[in-house]
């Protein structure tokens, strides 16, 4: 029978600057999985872990960064893993970093660079990133959640 479970998390770091809002993407180094593909951060939830300390987990893993707030994005992806049989649900968090820190690479990764949106849409191998993106700057275009503040923010 195949499990639904609450199983990865993805998060977008972004950050102000002058000319608007910036996402990271990492692409994906040689010897993993999904070999020079762009993506945003994501990884497994583990054993005894909550959503939102694996996001911020990963966030550290794969970017050396801690974010200034960290926020719900209000939406759940989904993901089928065919080789264990699963549906993978996938909270989505928004990590506002500071743009005077930068980041550092995991091992996961080979390449970092900081996009705009539109740049980011293009380069972005998974459609369910690139869809959240659309989100994400109707919501944080002003540089925080506005009127939603109280209800998306986490810490």
């Amino acid at each position: 029978m195949t499990e639904i479970r609450v199983a990865v998390v993805d998060v977008y770091p972004v950050r102000t600057t002058a000319s608007g809002l910036e996402l990271l993407v990492l692409r994906r180094a040689a010897g993993g999985r999904c070999p020079g593909s762009w993506e945003t951060v994501h990884g497994h939830i583990e054993s005894g872990e909550q959503p939102t300390e694996a996001a911020l987990r990963e966030l550290r893993e794969e970017t050396g960064l801690a974010p200034m707030k960290l926020y719900n994005l209000s939406r759940v992806e989904s993901f089928y893993l065919h080789r264990r049989d699963e549906i993978a649900l996938i909270p989505v968090f928004v990590a506002l970093i500071d743009p005077d820190v930068e980041p550092t690479l995991g091992t996961e990764h080979d390449v970092l660079a900081w996009l705009s949106f539109p740049d980011a849409t293009a380069r972005l191998a998974w459609p369910r990133e690139r869809r959240a993106l659309e989100d994400i700057a109707v919501l944080f275009g002003g540089g925080d959640a506005g009127p939603l503040e109280d209800v998306l923010r986490i810490c």
